[in-house]
């Protein structure tokens, strides 16, 4: 029923305007609509991101958004250091970490997180 429908992801914040400095200065997300100031939506390749105010913002412990960066993951990873990113380092069941990412199972993570604790990835696929 929803197989060929888009999706979207979801991210609730407390400061519209701290998130709209991280998720355009930061990620260098393009702002698509504002829904007068309660929501922001950015695009993201071919997909979009609801950045909306919200009480329960960061209450999420879990990723939010994971976005797939191919092998520019680790020229990503450095770039988004140079801008005051910090990367969160799990212990995790056959990943090992390497600097910032965590590698195995064929693949390479990292985590970060967005001003509301919002958890975020990348991923080398």
């Amino acid at each position: 029923m929803l197989a060929n429908s888009n999706a979207t992801a979801n991210l609730a914040v407390k400061d519209l305007a701290k998130a709209k400095a991280f998720y355009e200065g930061t990620l260098g997300l393009k702002q698509v609509h504002d829904e007068g100031g309660e929501l922001i939506v950015y695009k993201s390749g071919d997909t979009t991101l609801n950045v909306y105010h919200s009480q329960f913002a960061g209450t999420n412990k879990a990723t939010a958004v994971t976005w797939m960066v191919g092998d520019e993951i680790g020229n990503i990873v450095k770039e988004l250091k140079t801008k005051g990113v910090t990367f969160e380092h799990y212990e995790m069941p056959g990943l090992t970490l390497e600097g910032d990412l965590h590698v195995g199972y064929g693949m390479k993570v990292a985590w970060f997180k967005d001003p509301d604790g919002n958890i975020l990835n990348l991923v080398d696929r």
